[in-house]
């Protein structure tokens, strides 16, 4: 098991030159469960995760990682720890899949210590489970969106942290594929301990997958807790603008969204 780690947001206020995003937002990373961040398109999901990650500077308030804010800590220590799988990476033209899985463990990497035979295991492992081993001499810019998609998930895992966010990673991935990855992350959740927090559209997948739930609206967090608390028919009405009804899954007991949209649903008469 992972050591516990506390990551939290305080007065966290975020933009782009002039649009402000995200405004005064507290938030607590509940350590060693699954948190899922949802909500509509351009309400700050994907621009929180970067802060959260010390890859997007705050325009006001921090983030904190055990009580010590991430900005001001250097980029590799806190590599060592934290883990990201941003939106859109882009990977240096020509690289090969193993290169790139290996760069997962170059924050383990220092004067001291050199490439080992852990961090063999660790490339080994990563690929395995994203079941990309046979694609490990092919040029990453040769493959497709979802083989793509796997083998950054890899670089992610091989890196091995006791905190893990993930910015989509279910992107370009098909059903099978993304049940998968997220079967993955589950078990890597329960069986290392390890945090996750991971960015998704689709609502029914949030709600079985997450210990913690958040939903963001308009720069805010419009409500947190477990999937049965947060995902609601009022909920999906406010932040998606969405008619809805909302049932138990048959699979899981975690509640289950269908979408009513705009018109009226067809009987079989019609």
């Amino acid at each position: 098991m992972t050591t516990s780690h506390t990551l939290a947001a305080e007065g966290l206020t975020l933009g782009y030159g002039d649009l402000a995003v995200i405004d005064s937002l507290d938030l607590t990373v509940p350590p060693g469960e699954i948190t899922v961040i949802v909500g509509a398109n351009a309400c700050g999901k994907s621009t929180l995760l970067r802060s959260l990650s010390r890859l997007l500077t705050p325009r006001a308030g921090r983030v904190v990682l055990d009580g010590r804010e991430v900005h001001r800590t250097p980029a590799k220590e806190l590599a060592r720890t934290l883990g990201v799988l941003p939106q859109s990476p882009v990977a240096p033209e020509g690289i090969t899949v193993l290169d790139l899985v290996c760069r997962g463990r170059h924050p383990h990497q220092g004067i001291f210590s050199r490439w080992n035979g852990r961090d063999d295991a660790a490339v080994a492992e990563a690929l395995e489970a994203t079941r990309t081993t046979d694609l490990a001499d092919r040029a990453v810019d040769e493959l497709s969106g979802g083989q793509r998609q796997r083998v950054w998930i890899a670089m992610a895992l091989a890196q091995r942290t006791d905190l893990l966010l993930l910015d989509e990673p279910t992107t370009f991935l098909d059903a099978s594929h993304q049940i998968e990855i997220l079967d993955l992350l589950t078990d890597l959740n329960r069986t290392r301990g390890t945090t996750i927090v991971m960015v998704l559209h689709d609502l029914n997948l949030a709600a079985r997958y997450a210990d913690h739930l958040i939903a963001l609206a308009d720069g805010r967090v419009h409500s947190s807790g477990t999937p049965t608390e947060v995902l609601t028919e009022d909920t999906v009405r406010t932040v998606f603008d969405l008619d809805n009804r909302i049932i138990e899954d048959p699979l899981t007991g975690r509640p289950l969204m269908l979408p009513i949209g705009r018109h009226h649903i067809r009987t079989p008469n019609h």
